[in-house]
C-alpha cells in the first residue's frame, strides 16, 4: 500500500469516528427520535414540575408516546405548564393521568401518562385534567427529619415519668 491510500484510510477512519460522536450526541440528548412522526399536543398543569426539561420523554407503561415540548409558569395560577406531543398512534382517554416520574432514584424527569377509562380520547390542544406534581427529594427529607424531630419531641416527656 503506498502513502497515499493510507492517509486515505485514516481519514475515512476518523470520519466514521466522528459521525459516531455525533450520533451518540443526539441519542444522550434525545434530539434522534420523533422527528418527522405526525402527533398531537397535549397540555397539563403542575404545582411543581421538578427537574423536567423540554424534550423529556413522555412514556406510558414505560413505552416513549412522546416528548415534552415547552414549559412555562402560568402568570395567574402560578402553575407550571407543560405541553407535549403525543405520538399519534397512542390515543388516550380524556380521563387520562399525568404524572411527573423519576428514571431510578436520582435520573432524569419524565412525564408519565396513565390512561383512564372514557370512550372519548383526548383531542389536540386538550388538556389533561389530572396530574401529580414532581416529588422532590428535597422535600422528602426535610418532612422526614421535621416528623423525626416531632417524634422525638414528643417522646421526651414520656421518658421522664
Amino acid at each position: 500500500m503506498g502513502k497515499r491510500s493510507i492517509e486515505m484510510l485514516v481519514g475515512v477512519f476518523v470520519l466514521l469516528g466522528m459521525l459516531g460522536l455525533v450520533f451518540l450526541a443526539l441519542k444522550a440528548a434525545n434530539l434522534g427520535s420523533m422527528g418527522g412522526t405526525a402527533s398531537y399536543s397535549v397540555t397539563a398543569r403542575f404545582d411543581n414540575i421538578g427537574g423536567l426539561k423540554v424534550r423529556a420523554p413522555v412514556r406510558s407503561a414505560g413505552v416513549n408516546v412522546g416528548r415534552v415540548t415547552a414549559i412555562s409558569l402560568d402568570p395567574k395560577t402560578f402553575q407550571g405548564v407543560v405541553k407535549m406531543d403525543i405520538d399519534r398512534s397512542f390515543q388516550f382517554p380524556k380521563d387520562t393521568s399525568a404524572k411527573i416520574l423519576t428514571a431510578g432514584l436520582l435520573g432524569d424527569q419524565y412525564v408519565g401518562m396513565s390512561p383512564g377509562g372514557d370512550d372519548a380520547n383526548l383531542a389536540d390542544g386538550e388538556t389533561v385534567a389530572q396530574t401529580q406534581s414532581a416529588v422532590v427529594l428535597e422535600n422528602l427529607i426535610g418532612q422526614f427529619m421535621t416528623g423525626k424531630a416531632a417524634e422525638a419531641g414528643s417522646a421526651a416527656p414520656e421518658a421522664g415519668k
